[in-house]
């Protein structure tokens, strides 16, 4: 991984590849900001000048690349846009896109304005988070290695805030790294066994029921999810606890591996993204691994319900009845809605934990995506006052959600003629709603739920932005962890 360190000499004076300025809109033109004032006397005062000759503007996510024709050691300057009174997301941004534009480049120095803990936390983990490449199947060709080593140009009284950073960045590069790899390389047991691993690197006590032990428990919505691929489900339950805790938070994941739509087939250009379908519980399990490291004083607990959806002969039909852990049944109307499945067993059993709050994640719904786009992630819940707490730790943590109801009279479309709920409405209005109140039904009473569907976030098929790389994204591993912190100091 990318190493960060901070470096408090002049900006001018490092010895380095590639320097990484701020500028703001000035004029018709951009003013270098607050950071790179000593590089500016180092060309004689040009910079503004030369920047405008460029077309630099200064808006946010405006990337400029001048070269500094010796006036200082490193061979080139990229000034990064910052918009108007940039805030912590947008230097989180701004650093981003300039690290990753220097993709191939070893050294590089970053001058970012932050003279806070919040805006050099914020820096350096745009920067980890911009230097991030997933090139475990690439064999050359015209590959470019990210930066190397980013020095971050900042006071050392703020390592604790790049110490943070470097946490989160490990984090979101875990959720990305399992979300890009192809599914064949990824079952559900390959998933179980990462989890092993990161819990035997950081202490998190670890259970791993397989398939036999899910039937014989009655986890009738994994196992019949996952009865139809030669790959068997899993149900992962991993745990952080802090000896001063009085409050537990548990997170829930959806861990699809691969989502075929069963034999409610999706359409091929449904499908080729469909080994982004764990992203919740990538989430998850990237969340757990950055809480155990922090050392937040709340207890975590975290499953992964894990299953490959595939057709065949021993698949789930359309019409089957499952009966889902703690003993409600589902009537399966459609089998390419399995996600829903798999939680409501998680969520049943996440209730035994006697938590404070259950927060479960998942790539749920493409309704997802008609109502808010490929980077907003939907926030339900059973309580409105948590609801909008989670909608407001996620937007600290930089990861942008809106607040969504989960309107009563929905409940009446999942009624089944042989069940105590079907898996679908039989209306196509409010999927993404219809989904958040399928799962408020295995949510245990008197505990508070809130649910995040990252069905669009969790995966960019588009053009890379900001920090933020085409693929696997990391979508709500940094909120789950703000989500544990506010709970931790009563926030939430």
């Amino acid at each position: 991984m990318t190493s960060i360190s901070l470096d408090s000499a002049a900006l001018a004076s490092l010895d380095t590849d590639a320097l990484v300025i701020g500028v703001t809109p000035a004029g018709a033109g951009a003013a270098p900001a607050a950071g790179a004032e000593d590089l500016d006397r180092a060309m004689d005062g040009r910079l503004a000048d030369a920047l405008g000759a460029l077309g630099a503007t200064g808006k946010a996510g405006e990337i400029t690349k001048l070269p500094t024709l010796g006036a200082v050691t490193a061979k080139i300057i990229v000034a990064a846009g910052l918009g108007e009174d940039p805030s912590a997301e947008d230097l989180r941004r701004a650093a981003g896109a300039a690290v990753r534009s220097l993709a191939g480049t070893a050294r590089v120095a970053v001058a970012l304005p932050a003279a806070s803990a919040e805006a050099v936390g914020a820096v350096a983990l745009g920067a980890l988070l911009g230097a991030y490449s997933f090139d475990s199947f690439r064999t050359g060709g015209d590959r470019k290695d990210p930066v190397a080593e980013i020095r971050l140009a900042a006071a050392a009284e703020h390592e604790a805030a790049v110490d943070r950073a470097r946490t989160l960045a490990a984090s979101v590069k875990l959720v990305r790294d399992l979300v890009n790899t192809p599914p064949s390389h990824l079952t559900p047991e390959d998933l179980a066994a990462e989890a092993g691993r990161v819990a035997a690197e950081t202490g998190l006590a670890i259970e791993v029921l397989d398939e036999k032990a899910l039937v014989e428990g009655g986890y009738g919505g994994i196992a019949g999810v996952g009865q139809g691929s030669v790959n068997p489900p899993r149900l992962v339950r991993l745990a952080y606890t802090h000896a001063e805790a009085s409050r537990t938070l548990a997170l829930v994941g959806k861990g699809i591996t691969f989502d075929s739509g069963g034999l409610s087939l999706k359409p091929t250009e449904a499908m080729d993204w469909m080994k982004s379908d764990m992203g919740g519980a990538a989430a998850v399990l990237g969340a757990l691994d950055a809480i155990a490291k922090l050392g937040p004083k709340v207890n975590v607990v975290g499953y992964l319900a894990i299953a490959e959806n595939m057709p065949s002969g021993t698949a789930q039909r359309p019409s089957d009845v499952l009966r889902i852990y703690g003993g409600k049944t589902v009537e399966v109307l459609n089998t390419d809605a399995e996600g829903r499945l798999v939680m409501a067993d998680a969520l049943v059993r996440a209730g035994e934990d006697s938590p404070d709050l259950i927060v479960d994640v998942a790539t749920l719904t493409g309704a997802q995506l008609v109502a808010l786009g490929t980077r907003t992630t939907g926030v339900m819940a059973n309580d409105d006052d948590v609801r909008e707490k989670v909608v407001a730790a996620a937007e600290r943590a930089g990861e942008p959600s809106w607040g969504m109801p989960l309107p009563a009279e929905l409940r009446k479309g999942l009624d089944s003629a042989v069940a105590d709920i079907a898996n679908i409405s039989g209306e196509r209005w409010g999927g993404m709603l219809v989904a958040g109140t399928f799962l408020k039904e295995f949510v245990p009473d008197g505990v508070k739920w809130a649910h995040l569907d990252i069905a669009g976030p969790s995966f960019n098929k588009g053009e890379a932005y900001g920090y933020t790389p085409k693929g696997g994204t990391g979508a709500a591993a940094r909120t789950l962890v703000q989500i544990a912190e506010d709970l931790a100091a009563g926030i939430l």
